[in-house]
């Protein structure tokens, strides 16, 4: 007996119409994948088109068989027809004849032979590609996906019909390329409308006919070209218009021509530029396999031009394509039909003959039957050493199958291997923006999109330009971009060069970059600022390099990631000699055994190879009362040693201050709010309070992602708040401005690089609002300056009390600079030196809490809204910036935000089977309940899912026991959690446990019992409840295997090891 084929709940008459994104198809495809698992049905518009999707390796294989199932041209492909015809891509075979006979005339034309001879027109094209980025220049913005649609459109165009598109010497693509796009688009949209709403929408088929027309007319062009000057070439126009069909010995007539050659045009150029798009982004997510490919193309081939005897060559370089091509297939998912009635799995489901049946390659070449656990992490090793050919059948099937296989593999196979060799050879390749995540565009093929970078020219002079180290200050970058890449006063311009390389993520390492850039004037430098990634192979030696970075447990900044690996195969003990460099690093004792790993790595690294270590490396842990104060000891002690070196003096009443403000006349047009722009804002959709008015507010909010913005269970949003209102009040207040005048624009204008909005009209407000931060801890360094602004006696005796016991008077107590103006308001102190000392607003990161099988276009947040007491004692009570921000949000209210990923191991695994076992507390709960919703979502679809459990802490079951009578209850009911709290005010309910650790302990033969059943295991929480955690699991161990403290430490990590996932925050 047969199982029926899982199906989502349909709406009457229309079937599952809404349930696929008409924009993205893929992307909800994908989830449906994850949700129902190896197979799922949807029906469009009722029963009028059944379609079975399959997910799996095993039936993909299955389908795979040509002697049970056909191609079947899809609804998406049966709207192409209407410009494409029975061209070889759309024909419907058997019937239509004009297949057969093109597919024997034009196949030989792509065998080895002739493809080599292709090889000077392909090059040309490329160094048309080359020549345009290097022109260019390293600071222009490029988007890979336009140009490589120009080379691989040019490339097809010239080899395959003589013909010039010459899209490099146009500002804009070719006005086919345009109309090819809005084609398919529509095409793939009008398969899935009904006939009657398709007949209503006038404008959009009159636009539809005229991007035919469009197309046609390039075509036609091209044919009329070649009668008006024929050429001896034997290229595939000539064999389309002269080749005579040796079975039948008929030719192509006129139509079928046509049909073809604006097949290839299209089939021939969207894949393989998509497929090098996806090379580019796995390469730049992945610096190991970046550099080594480098290195085979570098050891290899040198400088010399890339030629055909190169081709299928390189291993590792065959190996890249295949795994960008496995986890990237362009063409996403083909579509087959039984040839009679039959079963599909075993004999598990039933398929009637004619029934569409689509293979998800997308989902197959996921498969971790087939590929590991690390199914979806890029790999090309997996594709080395007879790894790839030990391949069980049909795993790897990026250009379709069998007969009806892609045509043209072998060009864009040679294509693909030319342009990746050349571009390397001539650019060091690094992202716009460092923390971008894969998102997808579909028409006819998927690609990346909003996929920015930046190509560096090799063996090039030093350079070095900025990347924010995160998109959302993105838009502060694009006002400054000219200052914070090196621009500068012309009264600066004889001062000594000075760079500064950060590597950064949250923003802090980035801001005390900008410090010492802002700093670098008044100490006799002309300052330029970069990441690490934008100085890869390329230090600077005409003056002193300042490097501040960060260590992300154990693991390089997003922007700094290439530049380490970079630095770590560095060879030869002199590769550095002239560079001068000095070190600090940012970090945080929490993660003990990686503190620091990455700045002593680098600072080792330059020693090593022949640089020269102006100062001792410094630290500072965020985590602890000296963060601040260690930085400014030791850029003290920098500028120090610089003069000494350089023969530079410092001037005494600038401090390094040399921001100016100006008034700007009330006409001005107000600057646009730069950090709103709509391509990153979401929309709240709810806010509401989750806790009672006597415990600590928690709240649950509910977002709208920007277009195109996707997640997983487990990782972050990044959100850029404002400041409280009462506390933009309160510097208002202290520099005595007035309604009127905070309302006015003002200009500010500086010699060096700034993160603050130069050289445009802003207001005061706009800047305190949501350009610096008002409520973080006073450092050392700007108490001096205080102390040297203009005093009275009791103020001057106030700042030195104050600096006297920095950590106890001001740290700990979270004193700002605007507490203290406020407590000391003789402090004569200008409105731009204020401005200039605040740190930029960083963003915040919140874990989400919901999974987007649930949603994937809305994610939510659990927050914890701080709202306390100030410790330091004065009345106005101390504000969280961005949970009162969150806090203050109204549904429909537009906010600044970006996912961000986790940590890759803290995600729910791919095994269902695998129990998880999470421990949190608090606001600690969000990414467990995303993980939770996900594996219900999954259970509800038909999959056998092991149960979980989850450790909660909190107050009271009545005051703070987060979505207890709401969806932990459901889940629970459901069997997939077992909820165990531990109520700290309420014992007597969670078996006389007070804390999460507790209750752990208490609970530890099923502990014991979900790691022996493979369970994975998740904290979250503040450091205490994650040392408290992992305390206890050291006790179980002690007492289970009968080790000492040491022996038991020992085993938990081997234990552990790829099991323990932690997220800590304060």
């Amino acid at each position: 007996m047969t199982t029926p084929i899982p199906t989502p709940p349909a709406v009457p008459f229309l079937g599952h119409v809404n349930t696929i994104d008409k924009d993205l198809p893929i992307r909800s495809l994908d989830l449906l994948a994850h949700q129902y698992g190896e197979i799922y049905q949807l029906n469009v518009l009722g029963q009028c088109d059944k379609r079975v999707f399959a997910n799996s390796y095993a039936l993909q294989n299955e389908l795979s068989d040509e002697k049970r199932f056909s191609k079947k041209i899809s609804s998406n492909l049966n709207e192409v027809r209407n410009a494409a015809g029975d061209g070889l891509f759309t024909a419907h075979v058997p019937r239509e004849q004009n297949w057969y006979i093109a597919h024997r005339l034009l196949m030989p034309c792509f065998n080895a032979a002739n493809v080599y001879g292709m090889t000077d027109d392909m090059m040309d094209i490329i160094s048309q590609l080359v020549l345009k980025w290097d022109r260019f220049g390293s600071k222009e913005v490029i988007d890979p996906a336009v140009d490589f649609t120009r080379l691989t459109l040019d490339a097809i165009s010239l080899c395959a019909m003589s013909y010039r598109l010459n899209s490099f010497y146009r500002d804009d693509l070719p006005p086919f390329a345009h109309a090819m796009v809005d084609f398919l688009l529509e095409s793939g949209k009008r398969a899935n409308r009904p006939t009657i709403v398709q007949s209503m929408m006038t404008g959009t088929n009159a636009k539809y006919e005229e991007d035919q027309k469009i197309m046609g007319d390039l075509v036609n062009t091209i044919l009329e070209d070649r009668r008006t000057h024929p050429t001896d070439k034997r290229d595939i126009l000539s064999v389309m218009m002269t080749g005579k069909d040796k079975i039948t010995g008929l030719g192509l007539s006129d139509d079928s021509i046509k049909y073809n050659l604006l097949t290839f045009l299209i089939a021939g150029h969207e894949t393989t530029s998509g497929m090098l798009t996806f090379t580019v982004y796995y390469l730049l997510k992945n610096p190991e396999a970046l550099r080594k490919l480098r290195e085979e193309i570098d050891t290899k081939i040198g400088d010399r031009p890339a030629t055909a005897q190169d081709v299928g060559k390189l291993p590792y370089l065959i190996a890249v394509l295949r795994e960008s091509l496995r986890l990237g297939p362009t063409a996403p998912a083909r579509t087959v039909t039984p040839l009679e009635d039959t079963t599909l799995g075993g004999g598990k489901y039933f398929v009637e003959k004619g029934t569409s049946v689509i293979i998800n390659t997308y989902n197959a070449q996921r498969d971790t039957a087939v590929w590991g656990e690390d199914a979806e992490k890029f790999r090309p090793e997996r594709m080395l050493d007879g790894k790839f050919e030990a391949l069980p059948p049909n795993a790897w099937q990026p250009f379709g199958f069998g007969m009806r296989g892609c045509i043209g593999r072998p060009f864009a196979w040679q294509e693909a291997q030319l342009a990746i060799i050349t571009v390397l050879q001539h650019f060091d390749l690094v992202m716009h923006d460092p923390t971008y995540e894969l998102e997808l565009k579909q028409t006819l093929t998927i690609k990346p999109h909003n996929f920015a970078i930046h190509a560096l020219p090799r063996k090039d002079k030093s350079r070095v330009f900025a990347i924010p180290s995160a998109t959302l200050l993105s838009a502060h970058a694009a006002s400054t971009q000219r200052d914070r890449s090196g621009t500068v006063s012309a009264s600066a311009a004889n001062l000594q060069p000075l760079y500064v390389l950060y590597g950064s993520n949250t923003g802090n390492s980035e801001s005390f970059a900008q410090r010492l850039a802002s700093d670098a004037p008044a100490h006799g430098f002309r300052a330029s600022i970069g990441t690490l990634d934008s100085a890869s192979e390329q230090l600077p030696k005409d003056g002193p390099l300042i490097i501040v970075t960060a260590s992300f447990e154990g693991q390089p900044a997003d922007n700094a990631a290439h530049f380490v690996e970079w630095l770590t195969n560095l060879e030869g003990g002199d590769a550095l000699s002239g560079v001068k460099y000095a070190v600090f690093g940012c970090g945080n004792t929490d993660w003990v055994k990686t503190y620091q790993r990455v700045p002593t790595l680098i600072d080792e690294e330059f020693e090593k190879h022949g640089a020269t270590r102006l100062v001792a490396r410094g630290s500072g842990n965020a985590g602890g009362a000296e963060f601040f104060e260690a930085f400014d000891q030791w850029e003290d002690g920098v500028w120090s040693k610089l003069s000494s070196v350089y023969g530079t003096s410092a001037k005494a009443d600038s401090a390094g201050l040399n921001l100016n403000v100006k008034l700007v006349s009330p006409g001005t047009a107000r600057a646009e709010v730069l950090r709103q722009r709509d391509t990153s804002l979401g929309t709240v959709v709810v806010n509401k309070l989750l806790t009672s008015p006597n415990a600590a507010p928690k709240r649950h909010l509910e977002f709208a992602l920007p277009k195109d913005a996707t997640y997983r269970a487990g990782d972050y949003l990044a959100i850029l708040p404002v400041n409280p209102d009462r506390i933009v009040r309160r510097a208002l207040a202290r520099f005595g401005l007035s309604a009127e005048q905070e309302a006015r624009p003002i200009e500010l204008t500086t010699g060096g690089p700034t993160s603050l909005p130069v050289n445009k009209p802003i207001t005061v407000s706009a800047i305190l609002s949501g350009y610096v931060e008002l409520s973080q801890p006073a450092t050392s360094r700007d108490l001096d300056i205080l102390l040297k602004a203009k005093n009275s006696d009791a103020s001057l005796k106030a700042l030195q009390t104050l600096s006297s016991n920095y950590a106890e008077n001001v740290f700990k107590k979270r004193l700002g600079v605007l507490d203290i103006l406020e407590e000391n308001p003789d402090i004569d102190l200008p409105l731009s030196t204020f401005l200039q000392i605040l740190p930029s607003m960083r963003i915040r990161q919140y874990s989400i809490s919901s999974s987007p099988l649930w949603n994937a276009s809305h994610v939510t947040l659990t927050i914890s809204v701080l709202d306390a007491p100030a410790i330091s004692g004065r009345a106005e009570p101390f504000l969280g910036v961005a949970s009162t921000y969150l806090a203050g949000l109204a549904a429909g209210d537009r906010v600044q935000l970006s996912v961000r990923t986790s940590n890759a191991a803290f995600h729910p695994p791919t095994d269902l089977s695998a129990p998880l076992v999470m421990m949190c507390a608090g606001s600690g709960l969000a990414p467990m309940r995303g993980f939770l919703q996900e594996r219900a979502l999954q259970k509800q679809a038909g999959r056998t899912v092991a149960k979980s459990i989850l450790f909660f802490g909190c107050r009271s079951p009545r005051e703070d026991f987060l979505y207890g009578d709401a969806e932990l209850k459901e889940w629970s009911d459901l069997g997939v959690v077992d909820v165990r709290p531990a109520f700290s005010r309420a014992t007597e309910a969670s078996e006389g446990c007070r804390y999460v650790q507790d209750r752990v302990l208490h609970d530890r033969t099923d502990v014991v019992g979900a790691f022996l059943s493979g369970g994975k295991f998740f904290v979250c929480g503040s450091s205490k409840i994650a040392s408290g955690v992992k305390q206890v699991f050291v006790e179980i161990i002690k007492e289970t295997r009968k080790l000492d403290d040491e022996a038991a430490v020992v085993a938990f990590d081997e234990m552990m090891t790829g099991r323990y996932a932690t997220d800590i925050f304060e």
